[in-house]
């Protein structure tokens, strides 16, 4: 029998196979890096397509801060304004009331009586003054109470003067203070 040399053989298969492996492993590693690199492109791709909605957001939202900021102007500015209104309203409604005041005080007050001083503190005025006798103090304190824009008078004082003590008596001088309250009339237009 020829004596058969299969060295060469298995060797060729060996070499075959070794870059058959190879070739399958170098397969498998460009393979993978594909992958990894489209996994990468993929996840790159999404975090910048993130970061201009978040930029876009940002961008948005500074608008809103601004037209927020502008709103808050506006309504300080409404606010001021209807305060200022408010202000006018009153004044106007008050208008006619300090002409019917002096009107009221002046009319109410009798002969033999004057006034020396008029102050006013919101709705409360006091009236100082002169009169000759407690009668007359009482009816100027009535006339005021019947006013329709005065109420509540309230005698403080009534003093004789020193001099006026010495003469006669039907001559002596009274000083006197009362305080009465302006009634608010909104609804009269008079």
């Amino acid at each position: 029998m020829a004596s058969l040399n299969l060295l060469p053989w298995r060797e060729r298969e060996r070499e075959r196979k070794k870059k058959e492996f190879i070739a399958l492993l170098l397969g498998t590693i460009g393979l993978g890096a594909g992958l990894i690199f489209l996994a990468n492109t993929y996840v790159e791709n999404t975090i910048e397509k993130q970061e201009a909605r978040n930029s876009f957001l940002q961008n948005q939202i500074s608008v809103l801060d601004k037209n927020i900021e502008k709103i808050k102007d506006l309504d300080t500015t409404r606010k001021a304004l209807l305060d200022r209104m408010s202000i006018i309203e009153d004044l106007q409604g008050h208008r006619p009331a300090i002409v019917h005041l002096f009107d009221e005080i002046a009319t109410a007050l009798p002969q033999g009586m004057y006034l020396t001083s008029l102050n006013q503190t919101g709705d409360l005025i006091r009236l100082t003054g002169k009169a000759e006798s407690n009668a007359r103090v009482s009816s100027y304190m009535n006339r005021l109470d019947q006013s329709q824009w005065l109420s509540s008078s309230n005698l403080n004082l009534i003093k004789i003067e020193k001099e006026a003590q010495d003469k006669d008596d039907n001559s002596k001088l009274r000083d006197f203070s009362l305080e009465v309250y302006q009634k608010t009339r909104r609804g009269d237009k008079s």
